[in-house]
Order: C-alpha cells, then sequence, then structure tokens
C-alpha cells in the first residue's frame, strides 16, 4: 500500500520471502504457482524445510535484485549501567582491523532533526552528560565496511568495558507510566444492572501520587473530579467487607510475584537497509508483527530531518517472522535499521543481534507483584468479592505497559463470576530493560496468582477444586469484570467436565498412594480465559480466481509460525472449494484500489468524530494493525473470508446457475447459502455436481465478479456496511470493497451504509474471550527437589479451527513456554539482568525435551458448538493455566505453596527437607 506519511514520504509495504527468481511477487508467495506441495499441510511448509530464504536473518543484499552485492555491517551499542552519568565511548581498544567507519551518536540524530516517534517517547541514543534512563539503552550506532572488523569488534565490546561514566547519580526518576482502577458491584439479581461497573461509568484513575510516584488509591478530592470518587467509593466498601468479613465467610489475603522472562523466539531481531540518495528512496528488509505501524513509525521520525536525511520514498519489505509471541510487535529495532542506512547511503547495512544483544535490547515480559484478596461464602462455595493490587514493572520505555496494566486488571477474575470487584493496576518506570507485549499479556501473571489463590480456598473450605470452578464459573450472559457480557461462546462447564473425567484427575489419589519410595505424587489443576483483540483490530484482503479455478490470496497478517498462510487458505476453501496455490502474507503494497484513510486515534475518537469521519466512504478507524493478540484466525482471515463470499455470491453462483441453465425467476438463483463444496466441487441438492475450474472459466466469460479485496475493523465487535452489486446489495461484516469483474481491475465501491463500533465498547475489557483448563501430574525427588512432569492433559476451545493441526501444535507449545515460566526461566531486574550485556542460554533456561512430558501430553480440542461458530484466538489461553496447573500439583505433593516464580528444584528441596 502505497500512502503518504508525515512529512509527505510516501510509503510503500510488501512482503519478503526469497530472493531465488527476479519476480518479486512471485518469490512472496507460497506455496507457488506450479511448484509441488502436498495436498494436505501447511502453504509454508515446504518452503520451511528445505531451507528457502524466508527470514530478514537469510538475506544478505547479493540476494535483493538492484542492490549493490556487499553486505555492510552495522553493531548497537548499549550501556550496562543506567545509575552513572555516560560521558561517551572509549573505543581506543579496538583494533585497526576492527574499526567503524561510521559511528552515529546521540548528537549526530539531534542535528540532522529526527523525532522519535511518542510511542518511543525517550532519547533514542543516550547524550553525553546525561544519566541513561535505562539499562540496554543505545549510546551509539556502529557501521562497518566489512564483516571481519564488525565481527572482531562485536567479540572485543562483549567481553571489554568500553563506556566512559562519571559521577553517580542513582537511577532517574520518571512518572509511572498509568494507573487504573476497575470496580464493579453487581445489582441484586443476575439480571439487575450493575450498581457500578466500568462500562458504565468508564475506566478511573487517581489524581494523586505520593513522593514515591505511587498512585493515591483512597477516596479524596480528586484533582480529576467525581468519576474517580464514585468508583473508588465503591472500591473501598468492598475492600472494608474483605477487612470485616461476615460471619460464614472466609477471607484469603495473598501476595504473589511473577518474574521478567524473554520471549526467546529463534530468530533475533535482524533487517537490511538500503539509502539511495540519488532517487532518495530508503529500502529495508525487515521481521516484524506490526509491519504497517514500524513504517508509519520510521516516516514520522524522518519526516522533518534535513533534505540528505528525509528519503521521499520508503519501502518496507517484510518477512517471514522466525518467532514473535509479542517482542516484535512494536518494536523499536526498525528505527535504528533506518538509522543505519541513511548513515551509510548507497551502500547496504545489515543490522542483526545475536543472543546476547537480543536479551540486552529486545522486549520483555512485565515482572508483576500482586496483592490478591477473596471473599468464599462458605455454606454455598461462592465467591462474594475479590480485590487486587498490581504493581508491573515497565522498564525503561512505555511500550505496551499500559494496555498490560488494563488487560490484567480486566482479567484478574478470569473465568469465575464475582459480584463485587475492585482492582487496581499500575505501571511503574524503572531502569531496567524495556516491558512489553508478550505471550500472555497481563493474564499469565495475573491468573496464576489467581488460580492458586482459588486452589488454596477448596482445600481451606474444603471443596473439591474442580466443584468449586463449577459453581462460580461464568455463565453465558454473565457478566465480566467491567460489566459486560462475552460476545461469544462460554464452554467453562464442558472444560469443567473433561478434567474432572480425565484419569489425570481421576486417579489422583491412588497415583500419590502408590507412589515409588523416596518420590512425592501431586497433581493439579488450573482454568483460563483470556482475551483475543486489542479493541482496534483490522483485516486487509484480496481474493482471485482465475479462469483456471486457481486461487490467490493476499493478506496483511504476519506469518511468525502461527501458520496464519495455511489458516487463510483453509478459510477461503469453505467459500470457494479449492486450496490456494498463491497465498501472500504480511503485504500491504496490494490494496491501493480501497483508498483507505484514517483520522484519530481508535481508541480516544469520540462518537461524534467518528460519525462526522464515517461520512467519508474511504474513512476507516484503523488501516492495518499488528499480528499479536491471538487475533490471527479470528481478524487476520475476517477479510478474506468475506472476499471469498462475494467473489462465491456475484461471481462462482451467478456462473454455476448459467451452466445449470437455471433462469432468473427460478426461486433456487437465491439459494446461494444451500450449495457447498466438497472439495473443488459445488454440491446444490438435485442438480449436477460442478467442478471449480468449470464455473471459474465460466464466471470470467461472462464479466463476473471474480476478485474481491476487504477492510474489516473490530472494536470487539465488526464494522457492518452495505454495497450495490449486480445482483442486489450485499451486507457484511466489512467497512472497504473493492471488486473485479472477469480479468479487469479492480473498481472500489462506495458504501450505501456504514456502522462502526460504538466508541464507548473501548471501555470493554474483555469481549472475545476462549477458554482452557489443564490438569498435571507431578513426580519430586526427595532427595533433590527435582520436578518431573508424568502427565499433562489440556482442554481448549477455539471456535472452528481452520487448522487442527496447527491448534494442537500451539497448544504444545504453549504448554512448554507455561513449564519455563513455572520452573525455569528468570531475568533477574537491574544491573545483574539482561541490561548487563552479559545474558546468553548459558545463563537463560528455557524448556528443554527432558523436561517436558513428550509422550504423555494430550491436548483436547472441543470442537465448535455450531458450524457457523468462528475461529477464536487460541495461542496465549493454552499457556496460561499450565503455570497454575504447576504449582497446584507442587503443593499437593509437598505441601507447601509457593508464591514467587519460577520455583527450582532448590527451592523444593528447601520445603521438603
Amino acid at each position: 500500500m502505497k500512502w503518504s506519511a508525515a512529512g509527505g514520504i510516501v510509503l510503500s509495504l510488501s512482503r519478503f520471502a526469497g530472493a531465488q527468481t527476479p519476480d518479486f511477487l512471485e518469490r512472496e508467495t507460497l506455496p507457488g504457482r506450479g511448484v509441488p506441495h502436498p495436498a494436505v499441510g501447511r502453504v509454508d511448509g515446504v518452503a520451511k524445510v528445505t531451507g528457502a530464504k524466508l527470514y530478514a536473518s537469510d538475506f544478505r543484499a547479493v540476494d535483493l535484485p538492484g542492490w549493490p552485492a556487499q553486505t555492510h555491517h552495522a553493531l548497537l551499542l548499549r550501556t550496562p549501567d543506567a545509575s552513572h552519568v555516560y560521558e561517551g565511548l572509549a573505543l581506543d581498544g579496538l583494533g585497526a582491523d576492527a574499526k567503524p567507519v561510521v559511528i552515529v551518536t546521540a548528537e549526530d540524530v539531534a542535528k540532522i532533526g529526527l523525532r522519535v516517534p511518542s510511542f518511543y517517547t525517550g532519547d533514542l541514543f543516550c547524550p553525553v552528560g546525561t544519566t541513561p534512563l535505562y539499562l540496554g539503552q543505545p549510546v551509539a550506532l556502529l557501521i562497518f565496511d566489512r564483516f571481519d572488523a564488525y565481527d572482531r569488534a562485536r567479540t572485543f565490546l562483549r567481553d571489554n568495558p568500553h563506556l566512559k561514566f562519571g559521577a553517580e547519580t542513582g537511577p532517574l526518576a520518571r512518572p509511572n507510566y498509568g494507573a487504573f482502577r476497575f470496580t464493579r458491584v453487581a445489582g441484586a439479581t443476575p439480571d439487575a444492572p450493575d450498581l457500578y461497573s466500568p462500562i458504565q461509568e468508564g475506566w478511573i484513575s487517581p489524581g494523586f501520587v505520593e513522593s514515591s510516584g505511587r498512585p493515591v488509591w483512597q477516596v479524596l478530592p480528586d484533582a480529576k473530579g467525581a468519576d474517580y470518587v464514585k468508583g473508588a467509593t465503591y472500591g473501598t466498601a468492598i475492600r472494608d467487607e474483605l477487612a470485616k468479613p461476615a460471619a460464614g465467610t472466609l477471607v484469603l489475603d495473598r501476595s504473589f510475584a511473577t518474574q521478567s522472562i524473554d520471549p526467546m523466539f529463534l530468530e533475533p531481531e535482524a533487517g537490511l537497509g538500503f539509502y539511495e540518495p540519488g532517487v532518495k528512496k530508503l529500502d529495508l528488509v525487515l521481521g516484524v508483527q506490526s509491519p504497517f505501524e514500524a513504517a508509519e513509525a520510521i516516516a514520522y521520525m524522518l519526516g522533518e530531518a534535513m533534505p540528505d536525511f528525509k528519503p521521499a520514498s520508503i519501502d518496507g519489505k517484510f518477512c517471514y517472522v522466525g518467532g514473535g509471541f509479542g517482542g516484535r510487535d512494536h518494536t523499536p529495532f526498525p528505527l535504528y535499521l533506518a538509522l543505519a542506512a541513511l548513515f551509510f547511503p548507497g551502500r547496504p547495512v545489515r543490522l542483526a543481534h545475536d543472543r546476547y544483544q537480543q536479551f540486552q535490547g529486545g522486549i520483555k515480559r512485565h515482572a508483576f507483584k500482586m496483592r490478591s484478596q477473596i471473599a468464599v461464602d462458605r455454606a454455598s462455595g461462592t465467591i462474594a468479592a475479590f480485590a487486587a493490587d498490581h504493581v508491573l514493572d515497565g522498564g525503561g520505555l512505555m511500550n505496551y505497559s499500559v494496555s498490560v496494566a488494563v488487560v490484567a486488571g480486566t482479567g484478574a477474575i478470569g473465568m469465575y463470576s464475582v459480584p463485587k470487584v475492585d482492582v487496581t493496576t499500575v505501571a511503574e518506570h524503572t531502569r531496567g530493560v524495556t516491558a512489553g507485549s508478550m505471550r500472555g499479556y497481563g493474564t499469565v501473571q495475573c491468573l496464576t496468582a489467581l488460580e492458586t489463590l482459588v486452589d488454596e480456598v477448596c482445600t481451606t473450605l474444603p471443596l473439591d477444586p474442580i466443584e468449586f470452578r463449577r459453581r462460580n464459573a461464568l455463565k453465558v450472559g454473565g457478566r465480566t469484570l467491567t460489566g459486560n457480557p462475552y460476545s461469544v461462546s462460554v464452554r467453562a462447564p464442558e472444560i469443567l467436565d473433561k478434567l474432572d473425567g480425565h484419569p489425570i484427575w481421576r486417579n489422583r489419589m491412588a497415583e500419590k498412594a502408590k507412589a515409588r519410595a523416596g518420590v512425592l505424587v501431586g497433581t493439579g489443576v488450573a482454568c483460563a480465559a483470556k482475551d483475543y483483540g486489542t479493541g482496534a483490530d483490522c483485516s486487509l484482503g484480496t481474493v482471485e480466481v482465475d479462469a483456471e479455478g486457481r486461487i490467490s490470496i493476499h493478506s496483511d497478517a504476519v506469518e511468525m509460525g502461527n501458520g496464519i498462510g495455511t489458516a487463510l487458505a483453509n478459510r477461503v476453501a469453505g467459500h470457494i472449494g479449492g486450496i490456494a496455490d498463491q497465498v501472500t502474507v504480511a503485504q500491504v503494497d496490494v490494496f491501493d484500489a480501497l483508498g483507505l484513510v484514517k483520522s484519530g486515534d481508535p481508541y480516544s475518537i469520540t462518537q461524534a468524530e467518528q460519525d462526522k469521519a464515517a461520512a467519508n466512504p474511504r474513512w476507516v478507524p484503523e488501516i492495518s494493525s499488528a499480528t499479536s493478540a491471538s487475533i490471527g484466525a479470528h481478524v487476520g482471515t475476517q477479510a478474506a473470508s468475506e472476499a471469498a463470499r462475494v467473489v462465491f455470491r456475484f461471481g462462482l453462483w451467478p456462473a454455476a446457475l448459467a451452466i445449470w441453465g437455471i433462469p432468473a425467476a427460478d426461486p433456487r438463483v437465491n439459494q446461494w447459502d444451500q450449495a457447498f463444496w466438497q472439495g473443488e466441487t459445488l454440491i446444490f441438492s438435485g442438480l449436477p455436481p460442478l467442478a471449480l475450474k468449470a464455473i471459474a472459466a465460466k464466471a470470467h466469460q461472462q464479466g463476473g465478479v471474480t476478485g474481491a479485496m476487504t477492510h474489516a475493523f473490530s472494536r470487539w465487535a465488526w464494522s457492518e456496511a452495505t454495497f450495490a452489486l449486480p445482483g442486489g446489495d450485499w451486507s457484511a461484516d466489512i467497512d472497504a470493497l473493492a471488486v473485479r469483474r472477469g480479468s479487469g481491475e479492480f473498481q472500489v465501491l462506495d458504501r450505501k451504509a456504514v456502522a462502526f463500533p460504538p466508541t464507548d465498547y473501548n471501555r470493554i475489557g474483555t469481549s472475545f474471550a476462549s477458554m482452557c483448563g489443564t490438569t498435571v501430574r507431578v513426580e519430586i525427588e526427595r532427595a533433590t527437589g527435582k520436578l518431573t512432569i508424568a502427565k499433562a492433559y489440556s482442554v481448549v476451545e477455539c471456535g472452528q479451527a481452520l487448522v487442527p493441526e496447527i491448534v494442537l501444535g500451539q497448544a504444545q507449545g504453549g504448554f512448554a513456554m507455561g513449564v519455563g515460566q513455572a520452573l525455569l526461566e528468570d531475568l533477574p531486574p537491574f544491573e545483574e539482568g539482561p541490561g548487563n550485556g552479559q545474558w546468553n542460554l548459558g545463563r537463560y533456561v528455557v524448556a528443554r525435551a527432558s523436561d517436558l512430558p513428550l509422550h504423555d501430553l494430550e491436548i483436547e480440542i472441543l470442537p465448535p458448538l455450531s458450524p457457523r461458530e468462528p475461529p477464536k484466538g487460541m495461542a496465549e489461553v493454552v499457556m496460561i493455566p499450565v503455570i497454575p496447573a504447576l504449582l497446584n500439583a507442587i503443593f499437593d505433593a509437598t505441601g507447601h505453596r509457593f508464591q514467587s516464580l519460577p520455583v527450582t528444584p532448590q527451592m523444593i528441596k528447601g520445603v521438603i527437607g
């Protein structure tokens, strides 16, 4: 997509996926027309297992047609100190054969007039004479003419001091990134209106902070007006009830801490940049989860730069991503790649982290400190009230800290129905490495604390842990913490029944009784509900069928191991029969025909502003969004699915009618929804089956719709629009549409009517959610504390599973990540942590095969409730219950509840003697 951004720079984005052929579109499209590939399997499977160049780290300048053949190399230097004044570089120790040819510092970027995008507010490089804002903050960018010089410098600088520091100042103090309070008080009956809830009153924040910077949560005359006072009054009343419980009420008050961890994606961040000063064109090869944002951020940064550093156009080529887990969503890495290219014009430059650099500079999971209080009626075994206080370590830059705090706060009661809830949350600035998006996104932390607390409630009452969850599980139509119901299916009862009936849980007492000498056996269970989506999610998609019946799909969704290309192919096939042999992802340059424009912020826009903007038939609240928040199946395939429906209804179906000889007056003309596909054959009761190839040929001959391009937007509900098409008006969950007739060009259609989701939906914390339950049996050696996971079972619901094999793989990977967070992975804060530049996989332990029940892990995927149930996001929820299930199993084995992560053999040994 080519569009003008800040400063008049023309941007274009495309996905880059190979350099074996000169044609860009051909090499970025998989599996590829005429390329042998299995009839069933991933569309990118053959390319990946045969080692095709797909990832940003694979490429060098020689692979790119039109670029000079030699690749030059850049290296980011980062500070391991954030409590002393930075006084400059000390590179005298570098040998003559390891010298950079260009050094870029804060002074250099200041001279050329760069702007820092608001999302990355802070100095791109620490200026000399100031204290670094955080550990791992860049101080300089070194550019080398030759790889050998770069490599010598890289290894020398890693092991030898090369920065000068002066007076000790202590860490810089900065305001908190954000603080919120989420309070709900239900009405007298489930159907009665809430007395107070965030969806009624809006989200509130305190108006005062202590001298330490911590928010003042008490009810005080508030500078922000009466909104906070009202909510805080209800919240304080809930806490007063917890402090002085009524007779017959059990109250538990516990603290829990979770650690910082690294996303540990397989491919460290990497990219290539090439600036052609003659034509003022900046080419970038990158792998990120948010291509549109990366290009816009770079354009903003350069929009008012001096002429020699302001490109006229930016062409972002976006690759397959070698793992993301959130850590490549809104990462500042692309900004530094762009600078490397601009400060070494006319020569391609590669910036690529090694694992030391990725640990020091990559985005991390937030460490949480939580206090949770729960009140349970002893007689009924139901939750009466819940309160929690969350403190997040956001590290040195804000990144997604505010959003993570909100998701954790609004998701703090998990899958339960609780009539009185009060949750405070604050994301703090610290000198640590920046924390941001990561799989689980706040709910991993808060639901681990919740599910271990729930387990303690069950042992204290006592009450069977699954029965307790049954009594308290949210029902269809029940209200979440923010006061709204889920707008999707709620499958908690089925998940609990599955867990209850599984042999791991059913036989737990027998297994404990027959434990081997010197071995403790324990069984744990946990459940989770996790939202998917962000409240401003977009999907762009194009589907085309040629005269031979061959299908092409283009999408802006990013492939990062999530199988989105295969999900697209399968969802489209459900509407038009065939599996596409041309699927292009992370591409935004094929949607120009839609002519989309946006304005304002989709999260803060008012209803009046949205209504006014929507009068422009090309306006949408947002054009493209990151592939994150488990939105691949639900959001990433939406536009392509709707495009396929248009192609079928206004292209293939009229062609089929013509072949069958059905006249316009025949009532069967309007029964397209009764037809279905068996492979590439269209079936309609009472009429001869038709091959897709024959139908497609007829559609092209008639000049029917053979291609459709759509845009969809979701703010916890899809936008809806109506378009005039030959054969009647068409209404769908999209807001922009262009069609191609026969072999012609795409023509955009004006929408006759549009309904964007109300802006008040921004008050919703969770509307789309999936659920998962896990039970595990562990065996612990008394002598060493070593834990072995003997057996495990997870059951997940995700609506329509577009690619069941990938759902299974996501669940297996999620289990492994859960084991890592529960038992193994840990990044200490501050100077002992990754910001010191000395961390690698020799120190950081991830789950390996020996840590997992490879042959004793069972995953069950619940079938959709209806063939019409759409896909639901599930990549995060499958990880979350693994952690508390393990902790609950450890308690069952040892009688000790651990209140922090990770739980190591040494810790276990310490409590069992």
